[in-house]
């Protein structure tokens, strides 16, 4: 497997990145998990419009989808006429929410789109076995866990802790996790990781090598999170930029 971050900015675009994005590939096939604000650019950049084979939205907020509401307009539209329907992967409520944020009340984007249902359980995605489940977030937002040939990534999408994300990160290979907060701060509860929690989580589940993303730029501190992650976690860690790339 081959990750490519194509965006890593939590809840808005940064200065360096746009928002959630992440292509993995395996045997010619490419899964874009989640196509935050921003992401549509990079993903020209670093892969190709017309890369992702199939796309896994883990939840509905807009820094996890909504370049695919844009991204309507490149295979609708595109000069050689509309592209072939591309499966989504998404929470109930997806075929609806992409709509409405495209168009108006009543239009459809499933000329464009094969949705499919996410829930707690396993499933095949190309050459990827895929297991999701439901995190600790305000709205239905799933984790994820990708093998393949042996290797594992797991991705937390947003989530606060909970053993769930333990269960999908377990022995992991490389476990690319959002750290959002810092600790010593009065946090929402049941939003997002600190630094530390997430090192703790890493710890827990035995992983490999810890990936930080979804950090807020403009509200936190790098180096805090690092260092709190750090201290929890012994194996090798690091903060994740747009276009980077790890193979698995």
């Amino acid at each position: 497997m081959r990750l490519t971050v194509l965006g890593c900015a939590g809840s808005f675009p940064g200065p360096d990145s746009p928002c959630s994005a992440y292509l993995v590939e395996a045997d010619g096939f490419r899964l874009l998990i989640d196509f935050g604000s921003g992401a549509l650019s990079t993903l020209q950049r670093y892969a190709g419009l017309h890369a992702p084979d199939a796309i896994l939205l883990t939840h509905l907020h807009c820094d996890h989808m909504l370049d695919a509401v844009t991204y309507v307009v490149v295979r609708r539209y595109a000069p050689d006429g509309p592209c072939p329907v591309l499966p989504v992967y998404a929470p109930s409520g997806a075929p609806d929410r992409l709509a409405l944020a495209y168009g108006q009340e009543n239009s459809t984007v499933e000329d464009v789109y094969q949705f499919y249902g996410l829930e707690p359980g396993t499933f095949p995605i190309g050459p990827f076995t895929v297991t999701v489940d439901r995190m600790n977030h305000p709205v239905e937002t799933y984790g994820v866990r990708l093998e393949h040939e042996g290797r594992v990534l797991c991705y937390s999408s947003d989530t606060a802790p909970c053993e769930a994300l333990l269960r999908l990160a377990q022995d992991a290979d490389v476990f690319l996790c959002e750290a959002s907060y810092l600790d010593g701060v009065d946090n929402p509860p049941d939003l997002h990781l600190t630094g530390r929690e997430a090192g703790e989580a890493a710890t827990k589940a035995g992983v490999g090598r810890l990936l930080l993303t979804h950090l807020v730029a403009a509200w936190g501190s790098e180096a805090l999170t690092v260092e709190a992650a750090g201290a929890a976690y012994d194996g090798p860690l690091e903060v994740v930029r747009s276009g980077g790339c790890y193979d698995i």
